[in-house]
């Protein structure tokens, strides 16, 4: 029997002098369960890990307490010095450095009785409602953050919780650029192992208690007004939770409800329990010293929390109008340039903001009955819009559909009326990605002068459900997914779809500097009839800043769909900052010219080399548009992409002849030759032979993972999932080749084969 147990240890950290003074404040219980005074000696060491689950001890402390017999104590050890430390930043600010605490408890003439330990994140999150929009302004570290991020329900409506998927969920929500997920009141508070992947991936979380207005006192009729049943039993557990999840750095505030505030006296306990500890007051400046502060103020570490916001509702105090107002959403399908105009969502910050969802025809068959694999039916209505009908099972499945009578016309008819299952939700996904891009490009083009941040509803299902959603049950991404994370890059180029302006975003604390724009528009014949850079252009931190109209179609007789390809580079070296390829159609026009495009093939060529660690795959392919243009203008076909992290740094000279002279120096392909051994001894080239002659974009192209066809079974499902592509949905103009990394687990005895596809692209294996 273990005579002392350590239980809910509490880690806090303090800044001053502008973050180069810190201190580890730290917090436990400990529960002497024997008849006898324990004399214990309390060890906390904080390591930073290292390669090969080896850990460097920076600092260590012990401290001698005596625990009574049968008793339990709360002691709070002397606050450890840390000398600037590595700090934790969300995902597209910094890194997320982590550090391991540990703590033992040995008692004399015992040894050893208990040990716990933790990641734990050095960081500062702090908010506050800001003046110029109303809305919640997040901060970390003393740096404005501007919050793109979404709705999560919960992992799995059966409660199969697993540590594998929380990792690969949190991980495609990172792919997409996001930094914040709220946990929507009407779902839980997950397992530890969720919060764990948010601090490893940086996204902030917004958790809420289990209070939501669909049924506690509000809705239509008011159900249940007086809220929990055990109001006691609620805020045992709330606080239970509390302690749980406090020492998760990602954690970023608390929030009493989904659009509701829980009953007064829960609310008003919970407001008690988790108020600020001044040194987290956000008025509060962390070139003070403590002296300024007080000498005698409590320990922040014996605070149930003290470091995080506690709101009482998704709709109060910053969030949609602030007053508890139903002034969230809309949740349905909006025109792409709304999202940039003046009168589109008044309010600073929106909590919820959600539209379509369709998933890809293969998870339609593998999830559904064939009566469920019947496209809706559309019918004009006398005021020339159209209203889809879906079938019963898509009914039932909270299906969203792609028009909005009287105010969007049919975003899929604007194709051309899809002729079978596949067609349908090939369009869908055209127009998932400009639905999700134009969001928040149409939110960030306004960050900070109207907006301070957005959560989409919602990122993905629990089940098989079609409402809203950027990859489904499966885990197969929607196209919207790769729309989103093009949109919420840290550093972006775009255009606005109101003004017809292009917009540089640059959300980082660095200013960008000496940086050029690149446009270039390409007709449906393969021309390039307009073409222009912009060049010596400066973008400040934490701004988004109009560079310049687009006189294309104004100035030329442009035809009636076109494409636009814009890059930002940096023009000491033309590194690829941002990419950004949009399909355009003239005012009052639509899409279905893309319809007999889809018989010009066009010739591709696709490198590709393979690592296999166990079951683990990593394939790095470039990917190009071999067919030719006449334009000598274009500088930038070659894509040299400046990446953020080691992890995506791939580039066209990986796959060159000369291989092995890499093998042998200090890069990244050095690294992955120690982890990975290699299939074969040389890279697997694969050329798509287009219609002779033809020259035009490979339009979007998709990239897939499946089982080899000596493994399937007719009629079976032979995707692998989950599969992490850097990028996807994509289009390649002549000459242009872009780098993709594929990674992905295949199942005991399964060969897999990697497939591509697009609109004008017919399918091959190209691996």
């Amino acid at each position: 029997m273990q005579p002392v147990k350590i239980k809910d240890p509490h880690l806090v950290s303090s800044f001053f002098d502008d973050y180069k003074r810190v201190y580890l404040h730290t917090t436990i219980e400990l529960v002497n369960k024997s008849n006898w005074v324990a004399e214990c000696s309390l060890n906390i060491q904080v390591g930073t890990e290292l390669e090969g689950n080896l850990c460097s001890v920076d600092h260590l402390q012990t401290q001698h307490v005596s625990v009574p017999a049968g008793t339990h104590i709360q002691y709070t050890m002397p606050r450890l010095f840390v000398d600037k430390p590595n700090l934790w930043w969300p995902n597209g600010m910094g890194k997320q450095s982590l550090y391991n605490v540990e703590m033992t408890v040995d008692v004399n003439g015992f040894g050893e009785s208990d040990s716990w330990n933790h990641h734990f994140g050095f960081r500062k999150i702090e908010s506050h409602i800001d003046s110029a929009t109303g809305g919640r302004l997040f901060k970390v570290n003393g740096q404005p953050i501007f919050i793109r991020g979404g709705n999560w329900i919960l992992s799995d409506g059966l409660l199969r919780l697993s540590e594998k998927r929380y990792k690969t969920d949190i991980k495609f929500h990172a792919d997409m650029n996001f930094n914040m997920m709220r946990c929507w009141g009407g779902g839980l508070a997950e397992r530890p192992a969720f919060y764990h992947y948010c601090d490893i991936y940086g996204l902030l979380v917004w958790q809420e208690f289990w209070i939501t207005g669909d049924v506690d006192g509000r809705g239509d009729p008011v159900s249940n007004p007086d809220g929990p049943l055990d109001h006691d039993l609620f805020l045992f557990c709330a606080r239970d939770t509390v302690k749980l999840l406090r020492n998760h750095p990602s954690l970023a505030l608390w929030v009493g409800g989904n659009e509701q505030v829980p009953p007064k006296d829960i609310n008003s306990t919970l407001e008690n329990d988790l108020q600020l500890h001044p040194y987290f007051e956000s008025y509060i400046h962390l070139g003070s010293s403590e002296e300024e502060l007080s000498p005698v103020l409590k320990d922040p570490s014996q605070y149930l929390d003290g470091t995080r916001v506690y709101i009482q509702g998704s709709m109060w105090d910053g969030f949609a109008n602030g007053k508890g107002d139903f002034t969230d959403g809309p949740y349905e399908i909006q025109n792409p340039e709304d999202f940039f105009k003046d009168d589109y969502y008044q309010y600073g910050f929106n909590p919820e903001v959600g539209s379509v969802g369709m998933p890809v025809a293969a998870t339609i068959r593998a999830t559904m009955p064939p009566e469920g694999w019947q496209i809706p039916l559309f019918n004009e209505l006398p005021n020339g819009y159209v209203k889809e009908v879906p079938n019963s099972i898509w009914d039932y499945h909270k299906y969203i559909p792609y028009s909005k009578p009287g105010k969007v016309h049919d975003q899929i008819l604007l194709y051309g009326t899809p002729k079978d299952l596949n067609d349908f939700c090939l369009k869908a996904q055209l127009v998932n990605y400009i639905q999700y891009r134009a969001l928040l490009e149409g939110w960030t083009s306004r960050m900070w002068s109207k907006y301070t941040g957005v959560l989409i509803w919602k990122t993905q299902n629990p089940w098989t459900g079609l409402r809203g959603q950027f990859y489904d049950h499966l885990h197969d991404q929607t196209a919207g997914f790769y729309g989103c994370r093009s949109a919420a890059e840290p550093i972006h180029v775009q255009l606005n779809l109101a003004t017809y302006f292009i917009e540089v975003v640059n959300t980082t604390s660095e200013e960008l500097s000496d940086v050029g724009i690149e446009a270039s528009v390409w007709n449906l014949e393969g021309e390039c009839p307009y073409y222009k850079v912009f060049e010596k252009l400066n973008v400040p931190s934490k701004r988004t800043v109009s560079i310049s109209e687009m006189n294309y179609p104004k100035s030329k007789s442009p035809g009636p769909v076109y494409f636009l390809l814009l890059k930002l580079y940096k023009i000491s070296d033309d590194g690829i900052l941002s990419r950004n390829f949009y399909w355009l159609h003239l005012p009052g026009g639509d899409y279905q010219p893309l319809e007999p495009y889809r018989e010009k093939k066009i010739p591709l060529i696709v490198a590709s080399l393979t690592f296999k660690s166990g079951s683990s795959y990593e394939i790095r392919m470039n990917i190009q548009n071999t067919s030719k243009t006449t334009d000598s203008r274009i500088l930038l076909s070659s894509n040299n992409f400046i990446q953020e992290s080691c992890n995506r740094d791939f580039v066209m000279s990986s796959l060159e002849s000369h291989i092995p002279e890499r093998k042998k120096g200090n890069s990244l392909f050095q690294k992955m030759w120690q982890n990975f051994s290699r299939e074969d001894c040389g890279v697997k080239v694969t050329e798509i032979n287009g219609t002779e002659t033809e020259t035009g974009v490979a339009f979007f192209l998709h990239l897939s993972v499946h089982a080899s066809e000596k493994d399937q079974k007719d009629g079976e499902d032979t995707r692998i999932l989950p599969v992490h592509y850097s990028d996807n949905y994509f289009s390649l103009a002549p000459g242009e080749v872009i780098p993709i990394t594929i990674k992905f687990e295949v199942p005991p005895g399964i060969t897999p084969r990697v497939t591509l596809d697009g609109w004008n692209c017919d399918g091959h294996t190209v691996l």
